[in-house]
């Protein structure tokens, strides 16, 4: 008896045993592999990009020549003036641009409603402020540019000054205006901003009465911003308007004898937009074109090269010092109710309230 007792103890122990070695020997689960992420594929850029635009022929040769070094894209580009706008919408069914590159934002709006835009969203859209662009990513302002009421020093003493732009239909004034016609972005900004303050308080009319003092009162109207510069600069007359950078070029480094007037009510500020044009010939190269125009190092090099103020604050270190210095009240504009009405406004001065016979010096 004793001896089967030990026997059964031994057979329970090797027992026992056995299990903790079959559970030491279990195999373990492997861990899943898991295959790494593929990289998203570099969109393929086409071998060229085409570009209708209002900047000048010298600040669109830099920005092309600097674009076709980084990309190896080649640049085309049309400059339209006061065509651009109307030249996108005519083509918006067969185009043949990729790129709106410039002109005022309610234009960008007008043409967004339109549908002759394709959202893009740049690597660069946080550091820019609301109002420099779209909030679905259908253009963007690469630049800013307030246009402002100036005078020639020489001609006009401060206490005659206008306070604000009503005043220029005083007939103090008569013969001392030149201005910009209707084809330029400026003017055509200028004039119906304008028009919208009398709006805004139910005086509409009374702003079409004011809008034709105005032009009692001027004596020329130029296609060319240089020429209008030339004639205050010949004491032809002593005020005009001009976009803001103009003024402060001929002022620096053309030495004209001329200051901005901080008006009351402010001056307008034009976002001058970039946008992809819908059903691009070139979709990828126009979306590298607009990343590069708008980014901090292109605004910069345009603050430096060709004194326009830049949306991307980066840019503004190094920028030339007058663009942080310089003050002036900013006008309240409703920009998208401004893109809907000036086109009809701008009709009806050109056609019922400009004199006609006021020569367009080109």
């Amino acid at each position: 008896m004793r001896l089967r007792k030990w026997i059964s103890i031994l057979l329970v122990l090797m027992l026992g045993l056995s299990f903790v070695a079959c559970a030491k020997e279990e195999p373990q689960a492997e861990e899943p592999v898991v295959a790494p992420a593929e990289e998203p594929e570099e969109p393929q850029l086409e071998d060229k990009v085409v570009i209708y635009s209002t900047h000048s022929e010298d600040l669109l040769e830099l920005v092309a020549t600097e674009f076709t070094q980084e990309t190896g894209v080649a640049v085309e580009y049309i400059n339209l003036k006061g065509e651009l706008a109307e030249r996108v919408a005519a083509e918006k069914n067969n185009p043949q641009a990729d790129v709106m590159f410039g002109g005022a934002s309610n234009l960008f709006m007008d043409l967004k409603a339109q549908d002759a835009f394709v959202p893009y969203q740049a690597s660069w859209d946080a550091s820019i402020d609301p109002l420099f662009k779209d909030a679905e990513y259908y253009w963007y302002g690469t630049i800013q540019t307030p246009v402002i009421l100036f005078y020639n020093t020489e001609l006009v003493d401060a206490e005659d000054l206008p306070k604000d732009w009503a005043d220029l239909a005083d007939s103090k004034y008569a013969g001392q205006l030149v201005f910009r016609n209707a084809l330029s972005s400026s003017a055509r900004v200028m004039y119906t901003a304008l028009l919208q303050q009398f709006e805004n308080n139910a005086t509409l009319d009374e702003g079409w009465t004011f809008m034709e003092a105005m032009d009692q009162n001027t004596k020329q109207y130029f296609d060319s911003g240089s020429l209008m510069m030339q004639a205050i600069g010949r004491k032809e007359a002593s005020i005009s308007f001009s976009v803001l950078n103009d003024i402060m070029d001929n002022k620096i480094n053309n030495n004209l004898p001329i200051e901005i007037i901080d008006l009351e009510s402010g001056s307008p500020v034009i976002t001058d937009g970039i946008a992809v044009i819908n059903n691009a010939p070139h979709s990828e190269a126009a979306k590298a074109f607009v990343e590069f125009a708008g980014s901090a190092k292109v605004q910069s090099l345009l603050a430096n090269e060709f004194n326009r103020m830049p949306t991307h604050p980066d840019a503004l270190v190094g920028a030339p010092s007058w663009m942080s210095e310089i003050e002036f009240k900013v006008m309240d504009v409703d920009w998208s109710d401004l893109a809907a009405k000036q086109s009809e406004w701008m009709q009806k001065w050109d056609t019922e309230v400009k004199s006609a016979d006021k020569d367009i010096k080109q």
